[in-house]
């Protein structure tokens, strides 16, 4: 398998509902270094994956709604916890999207999958990784 990866980052607020998460129940902060990797079983006829520069452009329009802002306030997030796994699902979704409607440079149908790692830490991350047909 071929991967490319792109990376930025994201600033939110948020809090979480259960006893499960102790302290974090409490509205607060989060600094989130976000990895997008895009995985082909076969270069394109350029020699690539995708091409880089739009990968991270769509990866950036992705997180740009999300940046500063409280999560606990996005009508679309209501009701939910956004956890660090809940979101690699979300821009992953929004990443998949852009993939099968040729925005990356290249048809999706030709891309294998796509990997969203998402690091609250230099100790901790989570990632989504599923195929995008």
């Amino acid at each position: 398998m071929f991967t490319v990866e792109v990376r930025d980052h994201i600033m939110i607020a948020h809090s979480f509902r259960g006893e499960l998460f102790g302290p974090a129940q409490a509205l607060h902060g989060a600094t989130f270094v976000v990895d997008a990797a895009f995985i082909s079983k076969e270069l394109d006829a350029n020699g690539v994956v995708i091409d880089i520069g739009r990968a991270l452009d769509v990866l950036k329009a992705t997180l740009k709604p999300l940046n500063y802002s409280n999560l606990d306030e996005r009508p679309e997030f209501e009701g939910i916890n956004t956890t660090t796994e809940f979101l690699t699902k979300y821009i992953f979704d929004h990443l998949a999207n852009a993939a099968r409607s040729g925005g990356l440079g290249r048809d999706g149908s030709q891309l294998h999958a796509i990997r969203v790692t998402i690091s609250e830490s230099h100790v901790a991350r989570a990632w989504y990784e599923a195929a995008i047909h």
